[in-house]
């Protein structure tokens, strides 16, 4: 069973960028209250796509680098990485059927 991983700007490159597989990466902030209601949700999208697919959880606040070079204007934010590279984004709280419609649009089917 696969959890979500947090990480800090200094783990980014080697997490995200990295990845053989493809990685989404959460961004939240302490503050946000629909942030707090997505993280559950986050935790049982880790677990249903298990190694299929990396999930990331990162704090806004201390973690500004990767705020500003995936250009995160609102959180909670979703971007969706794929060797590297962002292939999908979305910003907002969104119910578990729209980020795993999201996801479906957006990995390969033979990941």
């Amino acid at each position: 069973m696969s959890s979500v991983t947090i990480i800090t700007d200094a783990e980014f490159s080697g997490e995200v960028l990295q990845a053989k597989q493809p990685v989404l990466v959460y961004f939240w902030a302490a503050w946000c209250g629909p942030c707090r209601l997505m993280a559950p949700m986050m935790e049982a999208i880790a677990a249903d796509y298990g190694d299929r697919l990396k999930v990331i959880k990162m704090e806004v606040d201390p973690n500004p680098a990767s705020v500003k070079a995936y250009k995160v204007d609102g959180v909670p934010a979703f971007r969706l990485f794929q060797a590297g590279e962002v292939v999908a984004a979305v910003e907002g709280a969104i119910p578990k059927k729209q980020v795993e419609a999201f996801l479906t649009d957006n990995m390969p089917a033979s990941s």
